[in-house]
């Protein structure tokens, strides 16, 4: 079967759920048995999330082959279940630096460097290369920003272009747009919409289907209205109307029928999706049988994109154990061992997310500390693992000037820093374990028994290292490590077994947490937390 495509673009406003509504149909597409893959075009000029802050733009998703990206990968992943590569996150910034360098390499022999046909001839081989390498039988692809903005318009004449590069039958273009509601007037308006559309016909692209994002039901007038002056048939405009719940979103978007939409559009089969899975873990998520309080303390707690991964995958582990999961985000930079009592003592677990920098360390350390001595359950990733060994070595070793380099440059004795054999002053990137690896946990320890296994594949994005030469003394205190990389030379996992719940990985299990499928540490986690306040 030839590879099909689906463009998803947006309008009126961003932030509308382009991404939500792309995830969800590959979820319905692969619900009917199809293979799917999701791209995202981004339209910053920055090369890739990585040198975005956190404050600005959210967390950084790490796909299996190392990429940071952008995190509607994640949405993508967790709704269709599927591991992404690097190649699915496509920025104005990768652009511009491939034709940069490739002039710089006289490939272009003195000729003008243009967007058409130059810029757009890039956007096209990357979305059809990462398409067919994918083995797809539909690929997804969402364009960022609004229709009619400057930053979009070479990604949206690449893909006008392709429709007709591609032949009828071979793609299919979703709008996604506003239909505000007047509540004093109780109008529902269409005119944003069909300006919208209007950009989009302005450059040569014809919508297949309309998706309306609204606060209140349309009404089949409004529906008509909309078909007749945006040139789509009646029954390709959809309403996706705010959900108490992203996980009924696709659940709704069936209702609407949108799959079938594409799949005539797309001229193919249209067999009877299998959402039961789906729906069984939307109806545990309406029916919780307790609620668990989680404290997430962390540095970027003002954008909670931030920790967007580590959220979702908390609620995930709520729909394991039947729980309604309430995450509350204290900021790093407010917590200190003297208010640790006071503004984490009703919680009924801890964790301590990602990070990086020395700023908000001290309160990190404060939340560990706290956590560890009050037997309160508490997850640590990444930066937060880090900084849970360096306050262990600080209390258990009597080495109060204990830190990272990361926190301090100078630190002595230096429990986490960049391994000598990897250090490069030139390029910080080139530091740094990235994407997915296999970790050895040892048989017979609680974080083994959790997994239940002793072999497991776990997504990294991490340049400091703990020194294994803190690995003995902290295990004659009861700390121990017991997960290291599969070459032996990184530790990796470490547990405290007199400890209800505490547990550090270097790794970033979020990322491989999913709605129907819950990570088990997360999980094991939520459950600690709910037998923490029984």
């Amino acid at each position: 079967m030839m590879m099909k495509y689906v463009f998803v673009t947006g309008g009126v406003v961003s932030s509308l759920g382009k991404g939500t509504t792309a995830a969800s149909l590959g979820r319905l597409l692969k619900a009917r048995g199809y293979k799917v893959a999701m791209q995202k075009c981004d339209t910053y000029y920055n090369f890739n999330p990585a040198l975005l802050s956190p404050l600005q733009h959210g967390e950084n998703f790490i796909t299996e082959d190392g990429v940071a990206a952008d995190l509607d990968l994640g949405h993508y992943e967790r709704f269709i279940d599927e591991s992404l590569k690097g190649e699915a996150s496509i920025t104005t910034g990768k652009i511009h630096t491939a034709l940069v360098e490739r002039e710089l390499r006289g490939e272009y022999h003195g000729a003008t460097i243009t967007v058409v046909p130059h810029v757009t001839n890039e956007i096209k081989h990357r979305i059809i290369t990462a398409a067919e390498n994918s083995g797809a039988d539909i690929a997804i692809i969402e364009i960022g920003g609004v229709a009619g903005d400057i930053e979009s318009s070479p990604y949206l004449e690449a893909i006008r272009q392709l429709k007709w590069e591609l032949g009828a039958g071979n793609t299919c273009f979703i709008h996604v747009a506003l239909m505000p509601y007047l509540s004093v007037a109780g109008e529902m308006k269409t005119k944003p919409t069909q300006h919208s559309v209007k950009a989009l016909r302005a450059i040569g692209i014809q919508p297949d289907v309309i998706v309306c994002r609204t606060e209140v039901n349309i009404s089949q007038s409004a529906k008509d209205k909309i078909a007749l002056f945006c040139n789509v048939p009646v029954g390709n405009v959809v309403q996706n109307r705010d959900a108490s719940t992203l996980f009924e979103v696709p659940l709704n978007l069936e209702k609407e029928g949108l799959a079938g939409m594409v799949l005539k559009t797309l001229k193919l089969d249209n067999p009877p999706a299998d959402l039961t899975e789906w729906t069984n873990m939307v109806a545990r998520y309406d029916a919780p049988t307790q609620e668990v309080h989680i404290a997430l303390v962390g540095k970027y707690v003002a954008v909670h994109d931030a920790y967007l991964s580590v959220h979702e995958a908390l609620v995930h582990a709520g729909i394991a154990n039947l729980a309604a999961v309430y995450v509350d985000y204290i900021s790093s930079d407010e917590l200190t061992a003297a208010n640790a009592a006071e503004r984490l003592g009703s919680y009924h677990g801890i964790i301590l997310p990602g990070g990086f920098g020395h700023r908000g360390a001290e309160g990190m350390m404060a939340a560990a500390n706290f956590a560890r001595t009050k037997g309160i359950p508490c997850l640590m990733i990444g930066y937060g693992m880090q900084l849970g060994v360096v306050e262990a070595v600080r209390s258990l070793l009597s080495l109060p000037d204990a830190n990272s380099t990361e926190v301090n440059r100078l630190a002595n004795p230096a429990v986490v820093a960049i391994p000598r054999d990897r250090v490069d002053e030139n390029d910080g990137r080139q530091n740094a374990r990235m994407g997915g690896m296999d970790v050895v946990l040892t048989e017979g320890s609680r974080t083994a028994a959790i997994y239940g296994l002793t072999m497991v594949h776990e997504r990294h994005g991490n340049r400091y290292e703990v020194d294994d030469a803190f690995l003995a003394p902290l295990h004659e205190v009861g700390v121990d490590f017991v997960g290291f990389s599969a070459d032996g030379n990184y530790p990796e996992v470490f547990e405290i077994p007199a400890h209800p719940f505490y547990i550090g990985t270097i790794y970033h299990p979020e990322f491989l947490s999913r709605p129907n499928k819950a990570h088990p540490l997360f999980a094991a986690f939520i459950g600690a937390a709910a037998a923490h306040q029984a």
